[in-house]
């Protein structure tokens, strides 16, 4: 019956112990699909029946049921409780990814980004009944353009892609407002696959700029790339190898030195925040994650933030909405319009301003550390990398020789000939109670594990990864690949066929499923 296909959780070893009939594990409660719990006239609410009316449908009225489950609300609450037990948080241990910066959020922030006169606006509210909001916004912004020296900010883009699209966007503008029409960006072959794409989504041909065999651009091959036909540079520093490029005001002069723009992804903002101002690097666009480096709930497809800083050059161009001090010190004004200026922003990101629970947290993150803990931030992070690097060095092989700054890289030759592959590493890990770190990437790395502890975790935490993943090596090593094969044992539903999952992948419940699994 049912519950007999739902047995899909373990074998039932002796070191997982016995099968259960319901398919739970003392705490660790087993949930079928919501679908699957459906009773019909079952309703966590009683509403009133609505009135007669004229049917004014012209003949579209449904025929069918509307697809939705009915279940009581105790039913409800309990499902998703159970779903949430089996999710793996920040608040639960380390969170290793890699180029992803999931950090502990301080939740004095959160606190603060509920606070009515802030989370109850709306963005169509006269301009006089936000002034608060509106300075906060002027002052996060100030902030912004402190810690990366550069001139203006359009705090409008939702996420960092969209920031991406921002500043490639002002580029463009920038370009064809004299006349040129290039046609070429050039990007690190290590790069974030949002680069080559924001490029190509604004019209451009991308130029793959390969890397030395210390993880960062090949400077000869860029400079032999460079001409009058290349618009912009997309390079993220530090790079998706986790290592600072040490050639960057080189490669900043070989940028201008043909009239095109150095654009930066600011995804690793938490490496340098307070240590290194970015426009001083010779950066004309960069935008910054607010949901990686300035403390805000990270994953889960939201909330995100993309705020982009320019240089004298591109600010001009720069988007609406911004935010401007009244000239005669009466508040701030939201200017949404631009006359005929010098000024020629190259339209606006999205309807409204950007997302205020977002610049809310990160102010606050900001004032609460105060300018000698933002340092602190990076110096932090680097060292937690370095620590996370130097404790599992002799077991695992090191991709690039030396220090790395925020994250530390890996590859998987030290697991030739054991027939232990890196995604099995990944799968032990889930036993380990770990989040296994970013697998497969940066590319240009075969086998990658890149691990970015973040400056939030303590000594003890890192120790008891660190611990976790000698053992797990330790035992990949002494020839034990057929417990490998079969990991991860005791997730909620063992290994899964990721690579079919992506290619068929089933975003709609049937009810010949449930059939099926009866």
């Amino acid at each position: 019956m049912l519950n007999e296909g739902r047995q899909t959780r373990g074998t039932g070893t002796a070191a997982e112990g016995p099968d259960t009939w319901t398919g739970a594990r003392a705490l660790d409660q087993d949930t079928p699909l919501i679908f699957e719990q459906d009773s019909p006239g079952a309703c966590g609410v009683d509403l009133p029946d609505g009135p007669d009316v004229a049917n004014r449908l012209g003949g579209l009225e449904r025929k069918g049921a509307i697809g939705l489950p009915g279940l009581a609300e105790p039913e409800v609450m309990r499902h998703y409780v159970r779903l949430s037990r089996q999710n793996y948080a920040i608040d639960i241990g380390v969170y290793p990814l890699g180029s992803c910066t999931m950090k502990h959020n301080p939740r004095l922030n959160e606190k603060v980004a509920r606070m009515p006169g802030f989370s109850d606006i709306h963005p169509l509210q006269p301009e006089s009944t936000v002034q608060g909001a509106l300075e906060l916004m002027d002052r996060l912004g100030h902030w912004l353009k402190t810690l990366t020296g550069m001139p203006a900010v359009a705090l409008s883009p939702a996420a960092g892609a969209h920031g991406e699209l921002c500043g490639l966007m002002a580029i463009r503008a920038a370009h064809e407002a004299r006349g040129d029409a290039r046609k070429v960006v050039l990007v690190p072959e290590s790069a974030h696959g949002t680069n080559p794409a924001t490029a190509a989504m604004c019209g451009y041909a991308v130029k793959s700029i390969p890397a030395d065999e210390t993880g960062r651009v090949d400077l000869a091959a860029l400079e032999a790339m460079v001409d009058e036909d290349v618009a912009a540079i997309m390079l993220t520093n530090p790079n998706t190898c986790g290592l600072f490029e040490r050639d960057i005001i080189r490669v900043a002069e070989a940028v201008h030195g043909v009239g095109a723009y150095f654009y930066c992804d600011g995804a690793n903002f938490n490496a340098i925040v307070g240590r290194v101002r970015p426009g001083d690097l010779g950066i004309d666009a960069m935008h910054i994650n607010l949901h990686k480096t300035f403390s805000t709930p990270h994953g889960g497809g939201g909330p995100g933030s993309g705020p982009v800083v320019f240089s004298d050059a591109l600010a001009p161009f720069a988007p609406i909405p911004y935010v401007i001090e009244r000239k005669d010190g009466d508040g701030f004004h939201l200017v949404e319009h631009v006359p005929d200026s010098e000024v020629q922003p190259f339209g606006r990101m999205k309807g409204f301003h950007g997302q205020m629970g977002m610049f809310t947290r990160a102010l606050a993150y900001m004032m609460s550390h105060g300018s000698d803990g933002l340092r602190q931030v990076a110096e932090d992070a680097v060292l937690n990398a370095n620590y996370v690097r130097a404790s599992l060095a002799d077991v695992m092989s090191q991709a690039f020789d030396g220090p790395c700054m925020h994250e530390a890289l890996f590859d998987d030759s030290f697991l030739k000939g054991t027939g232990v592959s890196t995604l099995d590493i990944a799968k032990a890990m889930i036993d380990e109670g770990f989040h296994p770190m970013t697998m497969y990437f940066p590319l240009v790395v075969h086998g990658a594990l890149l691990i970015e502890p973040t400056e939030t975790e303590s000594k003890d935490g890192l120790d008891r990864f660190i611990g976790a993943m000698r053992h797990i090596v330790e035992r990949a090593k002494s020839g034990d690949a057929e417990h490998f094969a079969g990991a991860p044992y005791y997730a909620p539903r063992r290994r899964l066929d990721e690579t079919l999952a992506a290619r068929k992948p089933i975003l709609r419940f049937e009810p010949a499923m449930q059939d099926a699994a009866e």
